[in-house]
């Protein structure tokens, strides 16, 4: 699946919902975000080839689920798409990180209705020395069915393009990824809904992490894009995912 290829501050991209008589699906997204091919520590998803990211290297402020001290990072977010009562929302996601400690990063895919209301945090992902990844540590619980349910990451696999500089470091430990995990989530009414997913430095902006995700499908239908269009400036209250955007400064740590 190719999402998009963009590094950009405000994108938009139409994308195709094929197989159902949806409208186009436009996302926007703010910070770093795009598409990779497998590489460093990185494997394909199930579904093969091209998958699609987030990440905190190069990221803008923002806060993320609004827990306070994150700092920067990146976010996309869909336009509204409409459901039947028992639809399923299924995608594959991995999430890795280079920083770790007292410093944990964190990730999250939402659900949320046309008015940008939460319907649901789907899952988190975050990484302490003792606790487990996925679900993430000190971190809402999940909605979603996760497959495996829980996660501990491959221990100080941090080699990954789109961590920039940071790929293939680690600050003290809990660094690593999760390998590929699948989520599955009903969504119980019918109406229209928009998907949210984003990555956070937390306490600092140093050591980045990303969240990679792949083949998301509604009743089994892809949602595959055309080539990647032109670049506008995204809404930005399609953007605050938990929050509003805002100035930190971030305690910062000597590599």
């Amino acid at each position: 699946m190719n999402l998009f290829n963009k590094k950009v501050v405000g994108a938009a991209l139409a994308l195709l919902l094929s197989g159902t008589a949806q409208a186009d699906i436009v996302w926007s997204g703010t910070g770093n975000f795009g598409t990779a091919m497998p590489n460093g520590d990185i494997g394909a998803s199930p579904e093969g080839g091209e998958f699609g990211y987030v990440s905190t290297n190069l990221g803008v402020e923002q806060t993320g689920l609004d827990l306070g001290e994150e700092t920067d990072g990146s976010t996309i977010i869909s336009s509204a798409f409409t459901v039947e009562a028992g639809d399923e929302l299924s995608f594959f996601f991995n999430y890795i990180t280079s920083d770790g400690a007292g410093f944990a990063d964190y990730a999250w895919a939402q659900l949320m209705d046309d008015t940008g209301e939460l319907v649901a945090t789907l899952f988190t992902a975050r990484s302490t020395p003792d606790g487990n990844t996925v679900p993430g540590f000190d971190m809402p619980d999940p909605t979603a069915t996760l497959i495996p349910s829980e996660v501990t990451t491959i221990d100080g696999a941090t080699s990954f393009s789109e961590l920039g500089e940071d790929s293939g470091t680690c600050y003290d430990t809990g660094c690593g990824n999760t390998g590929w995990i699948e989520s599955l989530f009903t969504i119980d009414e019918a109406g229209s809904y928009m998907l949210s997913l984003g990555v956070t430095n937390w306490s600092d902006s140093l050591y980045d992490s990303a969240l990679l995700f792949d083949n998301i499908e509604i009743n089994n239908e892809d949602i595959t894009p055309p080539p990647p269009s032109a670049s506008v400036p995204a809404p930005a209250s399609l953007l605050l995912v938990g929050g509003v955007l805002f100035g930190l400064t971030a305690r910062r740590r000597k590599r």
